[in-house]
């Protein structure tokens, strides 16, 4: 059963009956689901599909020829599959596109609409491959001349995708006709995923479950009925044979050819939670701060992994690097560091004040990632905004301050936010209250003279209706954040 994704089946749909030559682009972050949303939608009507090999699985298969030779072999495979003559090997890519054209020509005068499906197409473009000569001859040469031809491209690496193919300066500049960026999903969805699954949980546990391993509907698959979220957990990352406890080192040697240098950044933004701008992170990791670096964050950030947000007070000339992943953060959190351990009891854990801690932060991050339903309980869901967090600490002339989320609006409203992960109401105590006052006076020195700053919660229960509950405008709830 298909969850969500109802505007890409439509588009993919719409683009599959028009009368021209398609080349689209998919991409996204491993497991987020690529390539069931074609498999659900096209399935019965693929004329052609390959995947190409992992670098993790060619790397325990030798062969002579090396990795070029595994590949166009695997891709031979394919097209004896759908029907080609058995014949001689492809040498190269060129003629291993040359012998797709054979094979389409078999069969389009019986179609009415060709559909080649090549997934995890980064794979195959192997180190002085020759792979994207012989794919631009093949589209630019032959395919792009005939309006029945479909060619769906799919992978994981999207700077790849974005760098090859979507922002191709060469032979195939301007030639994707449409792109996916399938995203990971939000908590509506993730909610809807796990209750097709028959699975009964809370919008509390609902919302832990995504601190824990995000919107990958993968990860969301070893969920078992029956199972308290703790006891989940425990299977998911803890027990022997646990299916996510090396799940990171998997993901980033699939995803990247230099798999330790962007671990090395990822477990750096992980230690702050502001982040870090570059001149910190090129301290911490030992990376120059220059060009490569960049394409580095440049494609952690098409992965979805971090963010970059402006530091606030300062525009764009301080910005931060966030990492906003939540498999990542709890992987760094609890489970690198229970490696070597005997054994880890998380039903035991769960109720520790480290992971209370914990989730406080985790679920600040969740409404990083829902600033679209946050606006939409707001009603500014038209209103141009941009986010921030303002984090600084105290020296012997000036006290520190910590705002959890703030959201400038073009109408010249701030919302100051105040984000917290209660198991009931959240109660505003006297002292809560001077903490807020003395944020808002210091936030009013670094905001338009024009503007009003507005007290908003977003927490999971609501407020608790007493003395200084009046303090916040705006009071956002975890439903809220499930639309």
């Amino acid at each position: 059963m298909l969850i969500g994704r109802e505007k890409e089946v439509a588009r993919l749909n719409e683009l599959y009956e028009r009368d021209q030559a398609e080349l689209v682009a998919i991409y996204g972050r491993r497991r987020v689901g690529k390539t069931f949303l074609v498999d659900e939608v096209f399935s019965d009507r693929l004329n052609f599909r390959h995947s190409g090999l992992s670098p993790l699985d060619m790397g325990t298969i030798g062969k002579k020829g090396g990795k070029l030779r595994l590949q166009l072999d695997h891709f031979y495979k394919s097209l004896l599959d759908y029907g080609l003559d058995d014949g001689q090997k492809p040498d190269s890519w060129l003629e291993a596109f040359y012998l797709l054209e054979s094979l389409l020509k078999k069969v389009e005068e019986k179609c009415g609409r060709i559909l080649i499906f090549l997934d995890e197409i980064q794979w195959m473009d192997t180190p002085k491959s020759g792979f994207m000569t012989g794919f631009e001859a093949f589209w630019n040469g032959w395919a792009c001349h005939r309006p029945h031809m479909m060619v769906i491209v799919c992978g994981s690496s999207s700077s790849w995708i974005l760098d090859k193919l979507i922002n191709n300066h060469g032979g195939l500049y301007g030639r994707i006709t449409y792109s996916i960026n399938l995203l990971p999903f939000n908590l509506h969805e993730c909610e809807q995923f796990l209750q097709s699954r028959g699975m009964s949980m809370s919008r509390y546990d609902v919302a832990q479950a995504y601190m824990m391993v995000g919107g990958i509907p993968y990860y969301l698959n070893y969920f078992e009925r029956g199972k308290s979220l703790s006891q989940n957990i425990q299977s998911i990352f803890f027990d022997p044979g646990a299916p996510l406890a090396h799940e990171f080192k998997l993901m980033f040697a699939s995803l990247f050819t230099n798999a330790e240098v962007m671990q090395s950044i990822v477990k750096a933004l992980g230690t702050r939670n502001r982040g870090l701008t570059r001149a910190e992170l090129s301290k911490e990791t030992g990376i120059a701060d220059g060009g490569d670096l960049g394409k580095y964050l440049d494609a952690l950030i098409t992965g979805t992994f971090i963010i970059k947000y402006d530091s606030f007070g300062n525009g764009k000339r301080q910005s931060f690097y966030k990492l906003v992943d939540p498999y990542c953060l709890f992987y760094f959190k609890f489970v690198e560091s229970s490696a070597g351990k005997k054994s880890v009891n998380w039903v035991s854990m769960s109720d520790t004040q480290s992971v209370i801690s914990w989730r406080g932060i985790a679920f600040e991050n969740v409404c990083f990632h829902h600033i679209p339903q946050i606006k939409a309980a707001l009603g500014i869901s038209g209103v141009t905004t941009s986010e921030s967090l303002w984090s600084k600490r105290g020296d012997d002339e000036t006290e520190g301050i910590q705002i959890d989320l703030i959201i400038e609006r073009k109408d010249n409203i701030v919302h100051m936010c105040e984000i917290k992960f209660y198991s009931d109401e959240f109660t505003v105590t006297k002292d809560y209250h001077f903490v807020l006052e003395r944020r808002k006076r210091m936030l009013y020195e670094h905001v338009s003279k024009k503007a009003s700053i507005h007290h908003t919660l977003i927490t999971t229960f609501g407020i608790r209706n007493i003395e200084y509950y009046s303090d916040f405008i705006h009071i956002i709830t975890l439903d809220d954040l499930f639309r």
